[in-house]
């Protein structure tokens, strides 16, 4: 069935305005906060709901409104962020004419701060997140310049071993330190594990459910 002509005349003027050069800049703007807040909901929402059906307690509705606070924290934040970042990318290359690598650090430096500067739960995962991958980056950027010899040996078995050694000896011995989800994922896999009462809490449950 074909569309009604006034729908049709919009949609051609839409199309026309999208790929009308003048206006890239701000249109990349507009798609970058749609993609923060699709992103944001594909990645936080099933994290959201795995967790909070995991280690939550409370009613059904009390799961459900976490899940949906902390989906859309996450693609608020994000889709902000990038129009943001995007939008002081290009102002910065507007005013001195040309584009220099430090614009995209200032660039996220200010956005980060406004956007993601409060302390919670989802942005200190996000920052987590973030950290792990520039650490990595940040060592083989300085193996691609000549600052850190090239090793001559795979380090990757040692770094793992050093990075599962810390979090258990902190999980055992300094569990405040970790990051609460962190903590709960832990406590399932090394604590809970030291105690059962028959072969339902054994097998088939974690915990022993209570008698009625």
């Amino acid at each position: 069935m074909a569309a009604p002509p006034q729908l049709q005349a919009l949609l051609l003027t839409v199309n026309a305005l999208l790929r009308n050069r003048r206006y890239h800049t701000a249109l990349a703007m507009l798609k970058g906060f749609r993609n923060g807040v699709v992103y944001g909901a594909k990645i936080r929402a099933p994290h959201a709901l795995v967790m909070t059906f995991l280690f939550r307690s409370g009613s059904l509705r009390d799961k459900l409104r976490a899940i949906l606070q902390a989906t859309y924290r996450h693609s608020r934040n994000l889709a902000l962020f990038v129009f943001t970042y995007k939008g002081l990318c290009s102002l910065q290359s507007y005013v001195q004419g040309e584009t220099y690598q430090v614009h995209s650090f200032l660039a996220a430096f200010i956005g980060g701060f406004l956007v993601f500067r409060e302390n919670n739960n989802i942005n200190l995962q996000i920052n987590m997140y973030l950290l792990s991958r520039v650490l990595f980056a940040m060592c083989r950027l300085g193996v691609e310049k000549g600052y850190i010899p090239q090793p001559k040996w795979d380090p990757f078995p040692l770094v793992t071993a050093v990075v599962w050694g810390l979090v258990l000896w902190l999980f055992e011995y300094h569990r405040p330190t970790l990051q609460p989800s962190l903590q709960s994922s832990m406590t399932y896999l090394y604590e809970d594990s030291n105690v059962w009462h028959d072969i339902s809490d054994f097998l088939i449950y974690n915990k022993s459910r209570p008698s009625k």
